[in-house]
């Protein structure tokens, strides 16, 4: 049997999610409870695999020189070499003796003497040779893509539209690691409480700068213990946090939830609401499994009495509900999620432009189907988790071009924010806050 090393690990994990598509941050999750690893390795994996996959165009790039036929080496040798080179180039206090051997022992484990001789090989001639310079990359859009490892059409859009200041400033933090950011769920409990609890478990954990019932831990496991399994709490990103008091819920209020799978910004906005005044989400997601997990998570944080999860494609929510039926609805819509980037590293390899106008289609399909159920004088929020204006303000325009009863509102916040906020949307970028970039609009249907 394989020695199942942190390292071992790694190589699994980033071959499965280049093999599947499957999310990194889902495949870790499952590794680490399996595995039953220690904080320590758990940590060490994680900084494996989410650096890897952050790095990833950088690693070839650096490896490039010393593989004679690329396209011959088998995914999981590839993995074996990037993770290699990536302690290698940063990480401070890893022996290279450690990295080399351990890469060989792998080699050896997952195939055979012969590929643990390439394994090695090609480590030691990239050792004596050093590494090649980033700077002989002639074209600057190319070289802050292989630098950054960022997709070279997603640098030009980003340069063209954030121009080059801002976008230095978004790729030096995009492949950082991402805070551990969790809701405090303030129905059974407050923030303070929450705080003080997890501080004397020894968590370093701070109030959220943007979300009022957000905490942020510097790393960590917050997916699990008595806190978590009680419902005292869930995991959400700070900037996913704006979206519930952006719709300035009532006790009494009817909700509709369009696109709620898996249930974290409906959990949120049933804190607001009172099942004995009337108040009550309806949360619709296209798949059946994935409505059960709304109701799971319901039930954990004890919200499961003004929540009616139910299997339905939300461009078909016209056909299924009454006219002026909600006085708030939500979309999140399907999108991109280029924003996720940085708690998501593979996303970015996965698209293409093509994607964005394909995504629009979908998402004002779903805001013309529940248009007619908003009753007059109620509530749309629309957001994404992208930051491109494809999927954003120019959505958001067509669909008011197309509905003028709908008029944009300033988004209603708990906390100021002060970057990137021109105009009456909400637009976050990743290195604002050091958050998932979002973006919220709000319009309200007059007669």
């Amino acid at each position: 049997m394989p020695k199942k090393t942190p390292r071992y690990l790694a190589v699994e994990i980033l071959t499965a999610v280049a093999k599947q598509n499957s999310y990194s941050n889902l495949a870790l999750d499952q590794v680490i409870k399996q595995n039953h690893l220690n904080s320590q390795d758990a940590s060490f994996l994680t900084q494996l695999v989410y650096g890897v996959i952050q790095h990833e165009m950088t690693l070839d790039y650096y490896l490039a020189p010393f593989i004679q036929k690329p396209a011959k080496l088998t995914t999981w040798v590839r993995q074996v070499l990037r993770t290699a080179v990536f302690q290698q180039v940063y990480l401070d206090r890893v022996p290279e003796h450690a990295i080399f051997y351990e890469a060989t022992e792998i080699a050896k484990q997952m195939g055979h003497a012969g590929t643990a001789k390439l394994v090695t090989a090609i480590l030691r001639n990239q050792q004596r040779t050093g590494l090649p310079d980033l700077a002989a990359i002639a074209d600057p859009i190319e070289r802050l893509s292989v630098a950054y490892s960022m997709p070279q059409w997603l640098v030009a859009k980003c340069h063209q539209e954030l121009g080059p200041s801002k976008l230095e400033h978004l790729l030096a933090t995009i492949n950082q690691p991402a805070n551990a950011a969790i809701r405090v769920n303030t129905r059974i409990n407050s923030v303070a409480a929450v705080l003080a609890d997890l501080q004397a478990a020894g968590l370093t954990i701070e109030p959220s700068a943007i979300a009022a019932a957000g905490l942020v831990a510097r790393g960590g496991h917050l997916a699990s213990g008595d806190l978590f399994e009680q419902g005292a709490y869930t995991v959400q990103d700070e900037s996913s946090m704006l979206v519930a008091p952006s719709l300035q819920l009532q006790p009494s209020d009817r909700v509709l939830d369009a696109c709620a799978a898996p249930g974290g910004k409906t959990t949120h906005m049933a804190t607001y609401l009172d099942a004995s005044q009337g108040g009550k989400i309806t949360a619709l997601d296209i798949h059946e499994h994935k409505v059960r997990l709304i109701e799971q998570n319901a039930k954990r944080l004890h919200v499961e009495d003004v929540i009616d999860a139910r299997a339905l494609d939300a461009r078909k929510v016209s056909e299924q509900f009454e006219p002026e039926t909600f006085d708030k609805i939500l979309v999140d819509a399907p999108c991109s999620g280029l924003g996720l980037m940085r708690r998501k590293p593979e996303i970015k390899y996965g698209r293409q432009a093509a994607d964005l106008l394909n995504l629009q289609k979908i998402q004002l399909a779903i805001l013309d189907a529940i248009a007619p159920t908003l009753k007059v004088g109620g509530q749309l929020t629309y957001s994404t988790c992208t930051i491109v204006p494809e999927e954003n303000q120019q959505v958001v325009a067509t669909f008011v071009a197309n509905h003028p009863e709908f008029e944009i509102v300033p988004v209603a916040l708990d906390k100021p924010l002060p970057a990137n906020q021109a105009t009456p949307f909400v637009q976050i970028y990743p290195d604002d806050y050091q958050t998932d970039g979002f973006f919220i609009a709000c319009l309200t249907r007059r007669a």
